[in-house]
């Protein structure tokens, strides 16, 4: 039976604010539960339903966390989203360290994505394209937001996302850094790249001025209609098709 403590616990995890004093965040979902659950993330709590634990034994039989089951109802009243009729869990944070830049693979660069449906659409992005690392600066919206976590429909569990100041990590990087610009190469007439660098800017401002001081080729996806813009998630995927195929 679920206690008043542990309700307090799973609610507060909503606010970023606790989510980093107790490092652990909440995945809400059938799909982003099975995920976690086959992930090398720590899943601390397990609340489901019967049926999802009659559908997913295999799943859940090494499980060594608290595992509680629960009705529809108990799931409406702990998490954010009301569809959740399946399963959700308490997860434990991990460290994510510099990613280890290999040639011949293509790394996304994300300044100041501050829209979590953003975030987590372009790590579901990634994560098709065969991408293992994103590096963001601290302005990016929090990969552990539920929005973010939603978005990414347990992709998150497979492309780390490394946090830090992109001027001082890009001054120290040695390969191509692609920038998407409304002006710049046509990138439907790049020829085969050895891998890079794609950096994808602030959904209203772009790439800011620090870090365009180093990129080292502009590209743009060419404009056929009367749009200002792509969003930014969008804007990901064409690049990504366009330069890893």
């Amino acid at each position: 039976m679920l206690s008043r403590a542990r309700i307090k616990f799973i609610k507060s995890l909503q606010l970023k604010k606790y989510r980093k004093q107790e490092q652990c965040f909440v995945v809400e979902g059938a799909k982003s539960v099975q995920e976690v659950l086959l992930s090398d993330f720590k899943v601390e709590v397990l609340l489901a339903t019967r049926q999802f634990l009659e559908e997913n034994r295999k799943r859940t039989a090494g499980f060594t966390g608290e595992l509680l089951e629960v009705s529809v109802n108990d799931l409406h009243g702990l998490g954010e989203y009301k569809t959740n009729d399946s399963a959700l869990a308490v997860v434990r944070m991990r460290e994510v360290k510099p990613p280890l830049l290999k040639r011949g693979r293509f790394y996304l660069v994300l300044d100041d994505i501050r829209d979590p449906g953003n975030l987590g659409t372009i790590i579901r992005i990634a994560d098709w394209y065969g991408i293992t690392d994103i590096i963001a600066s601290p302005e990016t919206a929090e990969l552990y937001n539920s929005k973010v976590i939603a978005a990414s429909m347990g992709s998150f569990t497979r492309v780390p996302v490394f946090y830090t100041d992109l001027g001082a990590y890009l001054r120290n990087i040695s390969m191509p850094v692609l920038g998407a610009f409304l002006n710049g190469e046509n990138v439907h007439r790049i020829g085969k790249m050895d891998g890079g660098l794609i950096v994808i800017g602030n959904e209203a401002n772009g790439i800011s001025m620090e870090v365009e001081a180093f990129v080292t080729r502009r590209i743009t996806i060419p404009r056929h209609g009367k749009a200002e813009s792509l969003n930014a998630a969008v804007a990901a995927a064409v690049l990504c098709d366009n330069l890893i195929r």
